[in-house]
């Protein structure tokens, strides 16, 4: 179930994080171009994150554009009431997939470096996550923000089959 995009406008105190910055290098005729590539995801921390690529010629302006396309694609996610995953789920995109388990209170967050990104930003408190597969950092993020916006909540799972969330989780 995909989720529609979050209004940011409503969104208060977004904060930031530069996941990597890289310098791109096109060979032309007179010699190099140098551009910088910025991958940067944005949250509230209260379940709501986006990532973007921002592309310039100059570092902060790269940032800038990514941190607008960021907002551009912020999506909504359900937090329980550990501030974990509701269910474990697998995010995949191209070869980089990111495992996501439910865990309890007091567990923190086990990530490596860009899913930990995602998921602080997120606002999630308790989970257990391990990156398989390409260790590309814009794929992981990516992998991991697909992940998060396929969950569901036991309400919506209970919706869909028709049945009452008491029926479900029994």
């Amino acid at each position: 179930m995909k989720r529609s995009m979050v209004d940011v406008s409503q969104i208060e105190e977004l904060k930031e994080n530069v996941v990597s910055i890289k310098r791109v290098t096109k060979v032309v005729k007179g010699g190099r171009n140098m551009r910088f590539t910025a991958l940067v995801v944005v949250g509230d921390k209260k379940g709501h994150v986006g990532a973007g690529l921002g592309k310039a010629t100059e570092v902060p302006e790269a940032i800038r554009k990514g941190k607008e396309a960021a907002m551009k694609h912020m999506i909504e996610l359900p937090l329980d009431e550990n501030g974990s995953v509701p269910h474990d789920y697998i995010g995949k995109f191209g070869s980089a997939t990111v495992l996501m388990k439910r865990s309890p209170e007091g567990t923190g967050i086990i990530a490596g470096g860009p899913v930990r990104n995602v998921l602080e930003l997120a606002g999630f408190k308790n989970i257990r996550t391990k990156s398989l597969g390409s260790n590309n950092k814009q794929n992981v993020v990516l992998a991991t923000i697909a992940g998060l916006n396929e969950l569901k909540t036991p309400e919506q799972v209970a919706a869909a089959r028709g049945i009452s969330v008491d029926e479900l989780m029994a």
